[in-house]
């Protein structure tokens, strides 16, 4: 993911103001962190520079759903 895509981004659930924590990264691509929203406080992962905006419920289900199988 480029930091520019910051100013295009928003809270998939409230539309609020995402904050980038970056804990891995490589020149201007950033490889892994976290996006956290300021106004409804859910956390969104960054995994091999995709940052993975399904709302926490819908990701939790698909996380049960794939270590079931």
């Amino acid at each position: 993911m480029r930091r520019d895509l910051m100013d295009i981004l928003a809270c998939p659930v409230c539309k609020g103001t995402l904050t980038l924590t970056v804990t891995r990264e490589d020149g201007r691509e950033i490889l892994a962190g976290t996006l956290r929203c300021a106004a409804c406080p859910a956390d969104y992962p960054i995994n091999d520079g995709i940052p993975n905006l399904l709302p926490p419920e819908m990701r939790r289900a698909m996380e049960a759903e794939t270590a079931a199988h």
